[in-house]
């Protein structure tokens, strides 16, 4: 699950900073930067923050229970596999946007075995990880 939060949360009565992007912490195959969430500012419907899948790296099989996520890949290329038992495909690249529905099972890849896969990840949820829920690509 996730680590404890490590770094310096500025609560500027209103505003609330991480400078530098925060600590990196491991989930589920990919490097996330700390960002916000309800665990260090009290967010109550949403998080963000900067998810890295390796070179190589697999965000394993997995559904968002009853939130949305959106993403901007910022650098790298990504195939979704989706959908029931994982059989729908999309790849994308720098500069795309995806949006991903709550329920909707997917399996996250890096398409390079020498570059990561950066993005910038936002959900409708103030939890990051509370609410996922791993997926059997042979349940579908």
């Amino acid at each position: 699950m996730a680590e404890e939060f490590k770094s310096q949360v500025e609560d500027l009565d209103g505003i609330t900073v991480i400078r530098g992007g925060g600590d990196i912490r491991h989930w589920n195959g990919i490097h996330y930067k700390e960002g916000l969430s309800a665990k260090n500012v009290g967010a109550k419907e949403l998080s963000i923050n900067i998810a890295t899948i390796p070179p190589g790296g697999v965000a394993k099989a997995h559904i968002h229970d009853g939130f949305e996520v959106m993403l901007y890949i910022i650098s790298g290329r990504v195939r979704h596999e989706y959908g029931p038992g994982l059989t729908r495909v999309v790849d994308n690249e720098a500069g795309d946007f995806i949006y991903t529905e709550p329920g909707v099972p997917h399996e996250v890849f890096n398409l390079s075995d020498t570059e990561p896969v950066v993005a910038f990840v936002a959900r409708s949820t103030a939890n990051e990880w509370d609410k996922i829920i791993p997926y059997d690509r042979n349940s579908g």
